[in-house]
């Protein structure tokens, strides 16, 4: 289903298409979301125990249990959510916009930012986001210790977004379609004392990412893309800053 297109005020349009949708709908979204995929999954487990990072547009905060070793300050623009992946303790949950983040600069060993970016509506956020979220990053810098007189510790990120090629899912998406798309959330809702059902739809905004486009992104925010790739309709990068 294809959008009319991002209005002028893309605060306004994100605020409308975006933000308020998932405040409704935040309950049976977290519902819905309970498996960690595998990709995150093993970026999270694969991290040095004692590790401190953030995990940008956590949602329910599905993500905060993956490993116990690392410590995560989870964000998100809902409120309704944020309530939610409070229960992750002992990591610490936030309500914060990704373009504005509440973060010290080069600050982090990680950061996650897993199905967020693609809601923003114009390519000039969607790259401030990336690079919001690479900013907080921890820069090329020596550790001693070792023999060869020093290893880099880069802070790194992983980034995930729809994709635009999804021929095989139940959307059928692919290459020549329309990026900017509303993707409808159907919500059964009780409307009577008698447990009348009504089924109520709310449509959110999303940019499909063409192949090869995260990648440009994350270069134009001022990032180094390590390893990337295609998961499950989505496309994936891990990332760190450009070394000065």
């Amino acid at each position: 289903m294809s959008s009319d297109g991002p209005q002028n005020d893309s605060n306004v349009y994100e605020d409308t298409h975006v933000h308020q949708v998932y405040e409704q709908i935040a309950s049976h979204f977290s519902s819905t979301r309970y498996k960690p995929w595998p990709i995150v999954e093993r970026f999270l487990t694969g991290l040095p125990d004692g590790a401190i990072g953030l995990d940008v547009g956590c949602g329910n905060g599905k993500y905060l249990a993956v490993n116990p070793n690392v410590f995560i300050i989870a964000s998100d623009r809902s409120t309704n959510l944020v309530k939610i992946a409070t229960q992750h303790r002992p990591h610490t949950s936030v309500a914060a916009d990704n373009l504005s983040l509440p973060h010290p600069s080069s600050a982090f060993d990680f950061a996650i930012s897993i199905a967020v970016i693609h809601h923003l509506s114009t390519p000039a956020r969607r790259i401030e986001a990336v690079a919001a979220v690479l900013d907080t990053l921890r820069p090329s810098t020596p550790t001693t210790g070792t023999s060869s007189g020093g290893q880099m510790s880069i802070g790194k990120a992983l980034i995930y977004v729809w994709a635009l090629e999804q021929k095989h899912s139940r959307r059928g998406w692919d290459e020549g379609d329309e990026q900017d798309v509303m993707v409808p959330w159907v919500m059964k809702q009780k409307t009577t004392a008698e447990g009348t059902e009504e089924r109520k739809t709310f449509n959110r905004y999303y940019h499909l990412y063409r192949q090869g486009e995260l990648d440009h992104d994350i270069i134009e925010a001022g990032g180094l893309v390590l390893e990337s790739g295609y998961e499950k309709d989505n496309w994936w990068a891990i990332a760190i800053r450009q070394p000065q």
